[in-house]
């Protein structure tokens, strides 16, 4: 259980690096040309895909087992640091409140950035059935 917690961690944590950069580009270059609705339907398969290869490192690195369970816990670790993390950008570079934080979900766009942190945070898991 120690490895799940762990490899969640790192994992929430590159791909938090990985998404400032895309964030970075798409808020910077894409949102002043197409929107931001489409502007974050194009960063999402990115990240999807990011996601899925970054949690195949981690998982092969320390050897997470191949149970459901202790996946499922490396998802949760790591949907909630990265959450913690998107939390605290949003506070100190943003001056977001909390409230306001959780209010942008509420949005289009929002809602497609959260679907696909809840298919971020399942990824582990389905990686259980990968050879």
């Amino acid at each position: 259980m120690v490895a799940a917690i762990r490899e969640g961690i790192a994992y929430a944590i590159v791909v938090f690096l990985i998404g400032f950069g895309l964030g970075t580009f798409r808020v910077l270059l894409l949102i002043p040309q197409v929107g931001e609705t489409v502007a974050v339907s194009l960063e999402t398969p990115l990240m999807l895909a990011a996601s899925w290869f970054v949690c195949r490192w981690c998982v092969d690195r320390l050897d997470v087992p191949r149970r459901a369970g202790a996946r499922a816990v490396m998802g949760v670790v790591a949907f909630t640091v990265l959450m913690l993390a998107e939390l605290g950008l949003s506070a100190l570079v943003f001056g977001q409140s909390e409230a306001e934080f959780a209010g942008s979900y509420a949005s289009v766009p929002g809602a497609i950035g959260l679907t696909a942190q809840m298919m971020f945070a399942i990824v582990p898991v389905m990686q259980t059935w990968r050879r």
